[in-house]
């Protein structure tokens, strides 16, 4: 039998933020179990759009299916069933039908991109390494400066002592 002192109270903590939640479960006493469930992490990636992922999911369905085709025309093949010829002619329709829920789903991606002006990755990474090129000549010009600095400084001397 569960007491008040055995158990703690299933809670939900207040957000301590945009990416961790704590979800606190009943544990017993002395177990040396901590009751999170689990804490939420942001995502690394943003989500896909809409039209985008609607035509994944359709993608991954008509995939799955013919999949489910294939392995069935297989067994019919084996058992020697009439359904087999069926089964199989099915298979290849269907597999030119996934063909064509993948292509659907690049071209979707690809029109978002377009209409949306998503910045393509290329552009900031040569953005990127401009930067760093700049940089690089900033730090050879100033050692350069600071090197004609102290010949200037030092010229026709040959020591201090």
């Amino acid at each position: 039998m569960n007491t008040k002192s055995d158990t703690r109270a299933a809670t939900t903590a207040p957000r301590k933020g945009p990416a961790e939640v704590e979800v606190e479960l009943p544990v017993p006493r002395g177990t040396g179990l901590s009751g999170r469930l689990w804490v939420e992490e942001p995502a690394i990636r943003r989500r896909m759009p809409d039209p985008v992922r609607t035509a994944a999911v359709r993608a991954v369905i008509i995939a799955s299916v013919t999949l489910i085709q294939a392995m069935m025309a297989f067994f019919c093949t084996l058992a020697g069933s009439w359904l087999a010829f069926p089964m199989v002619l099915s298979s290849v329709g269907s597999t030119v039908v996934a063909t064509w829920g993948v292509l659907d789903v690049w071209v979707t991606r690809q029109v978002w991109n377009q209409r949306h002006g998503v910045v393509s990755v290329p552009s900031s990474t040569a953005r990127q390494l401009r930067r760093e090129r700049r940089r690089a000549r900033r730090t050879a010009r100033a050692t350069e400066r600071d090197g004609a600095r102290i010949r200037r400084r030092g010229a026709g001397r040959l020591s201090e002592a």
